[in-house]
């Protein structure tokens, strides 16, 4: 009885998940969460913010600790140049730190240009977040073409099977020949191959977007069919590319490489400059001679001893503090050659971001110009496709009332078919247009 509710459950859930169909908000929500590139730049961005939170350390002391043990057998040489045997341990514990006071406020310089290039990875993010949501949009609007164009083949199977059936009894009654039959079958016949393809053409497409989504079971997936409305852009084309210039993020990742560069500059120009070092540390230390215990004779001639270990360790307690300043005199010229290289960097970077610039202008030029052009196309289309629904009807009509053959039928309704099928066509084009400009433009209401 487990076993049966088990597959039950598993059953309904598989049917409930191949029954979801997906909108565009959906797939947008998911490939911003789930997609292999964003998640990959997303960890870019984290390791990044590391980088900063190292920078920002690099302000505190150095504190570490030492523990030496020496264990020394064999000769040595006395101040008189005696030759004797000095076979000895010795121990020293020590706390010691160390203290960046001064260089030129390189720290500084360090910590701002890693949060640049963690604006610059940020930015990263948004770009590939721009590619990922043009190619959801740009399958999703294919697939709502095909879905359309698959309507229409649907509607026009019907119409060749209406005209069959009606060629049938013309022809058993004889006021047809049997070309008008095997005319109509044949019809017939080459609607029904558009309209597997145009199911071919469907899955193809869904099949690309679920490879977008990066999901692993295709074979069920299918989006709701939205209509996205034929708005006219409210800005001119000066004015869409001004917004784009301020808010795409390839503008805003190149002038953060150029802020970048310029603070990389100014770090390396600090090894002009001096550096400033305070150190401090306390420690004592212990020795034990292995020849002797006697380490010396006192006022009264009696020997004194070696101390123990405690007893040196705090007696032999010692501190120390220090300033250390290094003041930097030649080396090799490598200072000047790495800033000069650095400045050389700076106006590469500039270049970068008019090469960016000129990209991004060019692109909105074009798909301003194509956005036009369809609305156009879509706008003409509209009224050849009223002429060749009328032609149509008076087509329909005529052969109906024996006045006009099939051939002549066929041709007006392959003439309705590809005008109705250029409508969809355009108005898929100029919307899909349309949304890239909403994209360049970074969320602006169009």
């Amino acid at each position: 009885m487990r076993k049966i509710t088990f597959i039950t459950i598993l059953l309904t859930s598989f049917l409930l998940n191949a029954q979801k169909k997906w909108t565009l908000e959906e797939a947008v929500e998911y490939a911003m969460k789930n997609n292999l590139q964003i998640v990959y730049n997303q960890q870019l961005y984290e390791y990044e913010y590391k980088n900063v939170q190292i920078a920002k350390n690099d302000y505190l002391p150095v504190v570490s600790s030492n523990f030496n043990n020496v264990l020394r057998l064999g000769q040595t040489q006395g101040f008189q140049g005696g030759i004797g045997r000095n076979d000895n341990y010795s121990n020293e514990l020590s706390v010691s730190a160390n203290l960046l006071i001064y260089n030129g406020g390189r720290l500084k310089k360090n910590v701002e240009k890693k949060q640049l290039d963690v604006e610059i990875t940020k930015q990263t993010i948004e770009i590939v977040k721009n590619d990922i949501h043009l190619q959801i949009l740009q399958q999703f609007l294919s697939i709502n073409l095909n879905k359309e164009l698959l309507k229409i083949r649907q509607s026009a199977l019907e119409n060749a099977e209406k005209i069959l059936e009606r060629a049938k009894i013309t022809t058993t009654v004889g006021t047809t020949s049997r070309t008008v039959l095997a005319e109509a079958e044949a019809t017939v016949s080459s609607e029904k191959q558009k309209l597997k393809q145009a199911e071919i053409d469907i899955k193809r497409s869904l099949f690309k977007l679920a490879q977008i989504l990066q999901l692993k079971d295709y074979q069920y997936f299918d989006i709701e069919e939205e209509v996205l409305e034929e708005k006219i852009i409210p800005y001119s084309l000066n004015q869409t590319i001004e917004i784009a210039l301020a808010n795409h993020p390839t503008i805003k990742s190149a002038e953060f490489k150029i802020k970048s560069a310029g603070k990389q500059t100014e770090i390396v120009e600090t090894a002009y400059l001096p550096m400033i070092n305070f150190n401090a540390g306390v420690g004592s230390f212990y020795y034990n001679s292995l020849v002797t215990n006697i380490t010396g004779i006192d006022a009264m001639g009696n020997y004194i001893k070696e101390a123990t270990m405690f007893t040196q360790f705090k007696n032999n307690f010692f501190q120390q503090m220090g300033v250390s300043v290094s003041i930097p005199i030649f080396n090799k010229g490598n200072t000047k050659v790495q800033v000069a290289q650095s400045k050389i960097n700076e106006d590469i970077v500039k270049q970068n971001l008019a090469i960016k610039k000129q990209e991004l202008i060019e692109n909105i030029q074009k798909v301003y110009f194509d956005m036009e052009s369809h609305f156009q196309t879509m706008m003409s289309a509209i009224e050849t496709e009223k002429s060749t629904a009328l032609a149509l009807d008076f087509a329909e009509k005529s052969y109906e009332a024996g006045k006009s053959s099939i051939y002549d039928l066929n041709i007006a309704r392959n003439n309705f078919i590809t005008a109705k099928s250029s409508v969809v066509q355009a108005q898929h084009n100029y919307i899909f247009n349309l949304k890239i400009l909403e994209v360049y433009m970074r969320g602006e209401d169009l």
